[in-house]
């Protein structure tokens, strides 16, 4: 993905020369002396994608009213016509701080990933279940318990402080999912907090009206919808998922829709096969049938940033230790909505959204975590905002993930007995593969990966409808997923790991 100016110029990528400062492409500021390596590979990236052989053969360059022009037969690239030197400058430097953090970099901020099995480092790909946890993140939960715990809502510095830090922390959240401040709650887990939303949204739903679940979904996001079933006599309705690509049958999804549809339920991405779903055309068709909409994000969060204005979803949820926080829910809802709700809640607590939502006294440290693993996330691409570092951190990774996923799913394909499941790279998905291996129990894959200091994980993952759609229960999957630390070498111990596997079950 391109942002920045290359966004906007994807196809004339240019550059300018004023003095010393050199403008190249959609990154590199610098100077001809300090930077000059840089400044001479990215002259070479830059026309090497104009198509320009042997580019860095001649990189003389001159400004030449409003485009760049290259000596030596080098073709000439436009600029931005009408675009001030200064104005350039700016946005070219605001371009430089949003390069994402590189991996080795990231790694240095995960003490986990010192660990030793054997005489080989631990290659993580259990991410989907629960990621690594940098240092900052703990470091704030740490600072939090020592130095400021308190109950909230009293006028002692350290329960002043405790709210302060609440508060911040929806602001951040908020900042993580293009939502206001006062449309973020937290709870347990996304679970409970489904569960939560399930109960309040379901006092005001009568015997036959419809909810729409998918295949796809994780139960965490089934169970509490089907639970109204008993309770309330609603109607569950499901959409079908096409076990060939592991992607939604939307034809199906349409078919469910009624009058009678209350909700829609639906999950972003799948967190067994990686499929992404667009939610935002699930939104259009609930709420043109006069329903609304809840997303789980949970496995969506750490790969694709969260938007949930574009999505124009009503309810969302997600959980902080899928990207590098502590184990916390976070619950979206839209502010009229969230103030509206029939909640199940005490009486003396507070009956302001988002508070209103939020039963009991709330994980205060996780709560501190989950901003951390939030500013953690945007300080991998500084910018002028914290979305804006959170969009040029997730552009970045996102198109890391994307190689190190073909690279897995390639490798892994290319082995007998080996079937790899759901879309492959190129679809929308996020970098988690579910596969087997022909004749060997899921979790004996993965106690034979375990062996390699290979940390993989198997089963359903409570994606028990996809599984059965595969017709893999019970022994289910073993699923690999990748996070901002993991590495193309780590992707090569996993494809050598699994062929070893498969070859010596074959002889």
């Amino acid at each position: 993905m391109q942002h920045g100016l290359g966004a906007r110029e994807h196809q004339h990528r240019g550059f300018i020369s004023t003095g010393d400062d050199v403008l190249i492409g959609r990154v590199i500021t610098g100077t001809r002396s300090d930077d000059g390596k840089v400044l001479m590979r990215a002259i070479g990236q830059m026309l090497g994608a104009a198509g320009v052989s042997d580019p860095l053969q001649d990189p003389t360059l001159e400004l030449v009213a409003g485009e760049a022009s290259f000596f030596g037969g080098l073709r000439r690239i436009p600029y931005l016509a009408g675009v001030s030197p200064e104005i350039a400058l700016d946005r070219v430097a605001q371009e430089k701080r949003s390069e994402v953090a590189p991996v080795a970099g990231i790694r240095d901020s995960f003490p986990s990933l010192q660990r030793r099995q054997g005489d080989a480092a631990v290659a993580y790909f259990d991410g989907p279940g629960g990621t690594q946890v940098p240092r900052a993140v703990v470091d704030a939960m740490s600072d939090y318990l020592l130095h400021h715990n308190a109950n909230t809502h009293w006028v002692f510095p350290t329960s002043v402080e405790t709210d302060g830090m609440i508060a911040a922390a929806r602001f951040a959240l908020a900042d993580f999912l293009n939502a206001s401040p006062n449309e973020i709650a937290f709870g347990a887990n996304m679970t409970t907090l489904t569960f939560h939303l399930a109960r309040a949204l379901g006092r005001g739903y009568e015997r036959g009206d419809e909810i729409v679940l998918t295949e796809l979904d994780h139960h965490a996001n089934v169970a509490p919808w089907r639970a109204l079933e008993k309770d309330r006599g609603v109607t569950i309705r499901v959409a079908k998922m096409l076990p060939e690509t592991g992607q939604l049958d939307w034809d199906d999804f349409e078919r469910q829709l009624s009058a009678r549809t209350k909700l829609v339920a639906i999950g972003a991405a799948s967190n067994a096969l990686g499929t992404i779903t667009d939610v935002q055309r699930a939104a259009e068709l609930a709420h043109a049938a006069g329903a609304q909409i809840f997303v789980d994000a949970v496995h969506y969060a750490p790969h694709q940033l969260v938007d949930v204005r574009g999505m124009d979803c009503d309810f969302l949820s997600c959980s902080a230790y899928k990207f590098y926080g502590p184990h916390i829910g976070i619950l979206y809802g839209r502010h009229d909505l969230l103030a509206a709700l029939d909640v199940p809640k005490l009486l003396p607590s507070s009956n302001e959204a988002p508070e209103r939502m939020e039963t009991g006294t709330q994980n205060h440290e996780g709560i501190a975590g989950a901003a951390a693993a939030v500013k953690f996330l945007a300080s991998l691409a500084p910018a002028e905002t914290r979305r804006a570092s959170l969009e040029a951190a997730f552009a970045g990774l996102h198109d890391r993930g994307h190689q190190l996923v073909r690279q897995l799913w390639n490798g892994l394909s290319e082995i007998a007995g080996v079937t790899v499941y759901g879309p492959a790279p190129g679809a929308a998905r996020t970098p988690t593969i579910g596969f087997t291996v022909g004749g060997v129990n899921s979790a004996d894959v993965a106690q034979r990966l375990a062996a390699g200091a290979v940390f993989v994980s198997n089963g359903d993952f409570y994606a028990t409808t996809v599984v059965e759609r595969l017709g893999l229960a019970p022994d289910g999957l073993v699923r690999a997923g990748c996070a901002c630390y993991t590495t193309e070498e780590e992707i090569e111990r996993l494809i050598a790991g699994v062929k070893a596997i498969a070859k010596k079950d074959q002889s």
